[in-house]
């Protein structure tokens, strides 16, 4: 038999080097998520700005395709797709996670108030957990999780509203915006049993933009038919104009704009993003998501002038609190 002290000795060393792999993990998880979101947090002046020459699935599109051709030069590696289940997982992020995420979006735009939508999508982490659990098994709706999210919810209405104006429902609208959070969710759940195999984010990331500009065609196909163009109110449009587009992709600001989307904020955020949550567990990552529009209405207020008001400031504190109750471990 070991004597006592030696084996304690084994047993606490495992434990420490256990401990002080897991703080590493969070570290280089902390490293990766916390300049995502905040590149993620300041898409929405890019995308503002491009509105006036570009609709919104056109940024889309556009976005996604560099996004793509970007991670094909960064890694000229052919992933290697594990039969056909693996391909179907590849598709669903791609589908959930880009397609139907912004598409929903975009249309919930079209029926309701943005602070609706910005409120609704918020919820995005508490439906990650409760699909975690249900489906994966995984103990996430613990009591801190859900008083954080409480905390996190009444900071975003703070901010949605910013004191200017009220929520009304339109349930058409709403309904879209809470399946847009939904579809999200569900991108999150692939992530997570992805990134159980181990697989390379970047090709990981690589293929879901492949499926996800697959299953953009249909919405370029019916944009680019007669009438096409009136498709939920222009948010669909394409100009397949040769002067227009010439004159649009000259000017400089689009250019930086579209590049800052699609390499940035897209090619580099989602590698990122897929990886952070391999290191912090994809809840835990996903509470982070609470923090953008804390981080939208400062970049608004910085770069765009808009009105930042003390209930907008107080709704930011409490979105933080939230964000930090939520994501502390008992």
């Amino acid at each position: 038999m070991l004597p006592a002290a030696p084996f304690c000795g084994i047993i606490c060393g495992q434990t420490m080097d256990r401990q002080t792999t897991d703080r590493n993990a969070f570290v280089k998880g902390l490293l990766l998520a916390v300049p995502t979101l905040l590149i993620w947090g300041v898409t929405f002046v890019n995308t503002k700005a491009l509105l006036s020459d570009f609709s919104a699935f056109e940024i889309l599109f556009i976005r996604f395709f560099m996004a793509y051709a970007a991670l094909w030069c960064l890694r000229p590696k052919r992933l290697v797709v594990a039969g056909w289940r693996e391909e179907a997982v590849y598709a669903g992020m791609g589908l959930t996670g880009v397609t139907a995420y912004q598409f929903l979006e975009n249309c919930a735009l079209h029926w309701t108030n943005a602070s609706n939508v910005c409120i609704l999508v918020s919820i995005s982490p508490m439906t990650t957990a409760l699909l975690s659990q249900i489906l994966l098994r995984e103990r996430t709706l613990t009591g801190r999780f859900l008083s954080g999210f409480v905390l996190a919810m009444a900071g975003i209405v703070l901010v949605c509203l910013n004191g200017v104006y009220v929520f009304s429902f339109h349930p058409v609208g709403d309904l879209l915006a809470l399946a847009a959070a939904l579809s999200w969710s569900f991108y999150s759940v692939l992530v997570t049993k992805m990134n159980a195999r181990g697989t390379d984010p970047i090709l990981m990331t690589r293929r879901t933009f492949f499926w996800a500009l697959v299953a953009m065609l249909p919405l370029l196909c019916v944009s680019l038919l007669p009438g096409g163009n009136t498709f939920a109110d222009g948010t669909f449009a394409v100009d397949i104009s040769a002067t227009a587009n010439m004159a649009r992709f000259a000017r400089p600001l689009n250019l930086l704009n579209l590049g800052f989307l699609g390499l940035l904020a897209s090619a580099l955020c989602f590698a990122t993003w897929n990886a952070a949550c391999a290191r912090l567990g994809t809840v835990r990552a996903t509470i982070g998501i609470y923090t953008l529009p804390a981080i939208t209405i400062l970049f608004a207020w910085i770069f765009l002038d808009e009105r930042l008001t003390v209930i907008g400031a107080l709704g930011t504190a409490l979105i933080f609190a939230g964000v930090v109750l939520s994501g502390r471990r008992s």
